[in-house]
């Protein structure tokens, strides 16, 4: 009862949740009305990567934890009995089957529209749909993670700009100094430390073999899981802790 109720609570802490839900999905049949040359042949499950796998979590996610803690709810969640690990865990749960249930919304209207109107390519769409949701959990639990510690709803805010502060330097990287050492460590650590966008790209095309693709998933599970772990230190160390003593 304690799991269901945190979890639910992710969906009706505040109501701009559902309509973010609303105006991811009508994006969908939105980009069905587009002229597009008839020529054109988009990958879907690409967009929907990029759509719903990596700009909907910093919408789902901005301030899961900062508000709380801002408007001292926390401490009154906190006199309940609940760990603090339960408390993120369940929060986080609550996300990931939301993102699974907009997830595949969505991919039954693709393959909808995309059966009736042909546009488009649907080309490993079952691939696409769970590179989709890895990368969302991973996202999702570092936003978490770093709402713990920033106030209100600035931890959407921050990964978005912790993101375009870490591709800057890779585009100038790889324009001027492509082949250089550091360019190559530099790749390396966003590649395997950050989120694994560059290789669930590759996994949602469908490039890597039964072995690749074990070890995508893999990897990005164990970064969802460190992200979170990182998340649940910090949030047993906050001193609202004390109210469970």
């Amino acid at each position: 009862m304690k799991a269901y109720a945190l979890m639910t609570e992710t969906f009706q802490r505040k109501t701009g949740i559902r309509i973010v839900h609303l105006a991811w999905l009508a994006a969908y049949p939105l980009m069905f009305l587009i002229p597009f040359s008839p020529d054109t042949r988009w990958q879907w499950g690409g967009f929907l990567f990029a759509w719903s796998g990596c700009f909907l979590p910093v919408s789902l996610s901005a301030g899961i934890f900062g508000d709380d803690i801002a408007s001292g709810r926390m401490r009154m969640v906190m006199t309940e009995p609940i760990r603090p690990f339960e408390l993120y865990l369940y929060r986080f749960l609550g996300l990931s089957l939301q993102a699974a249930a907009h997830l595949l919304s969505a991919g039954a209207v693709i393959l909808l529209l995309h059966q009736l109107t042909n546009r488009g390519r649907t080309d490993h769409f079952a691939a696409w749909l769970l590179a989709s949701w890895l990368i969302f959990n991973t996202w999702t639990a570092l936003s978490a993670s770093l709402s713990v510690v920033v106030g209100r709803q600035h931890n959407s805010m921050l990964v978005v700009l912790g993101a375009l502060v870490a591709a800057f330097p890779l585009y100038m990287l790889l324009l001027f100094f492509e082949d250089h050492l550091g360019t190559r460590i530099y790749l390396g650590i966003l590649r395997y430390a950050g989120p694994p966008i560059e290789l669930l790209v590759r996994f949602g095309r469908g490039r890597d073999n039964l072995l690749q693709a074990t070890g995508t998933i893999g990897h990005s599970l164990l970064l969802t899981g460190f992200y979170g772990a990182v998340g649940i230190v910090l949030l047993a160390r906050r001193e609202f802790k004390g109210a469970t003593d």
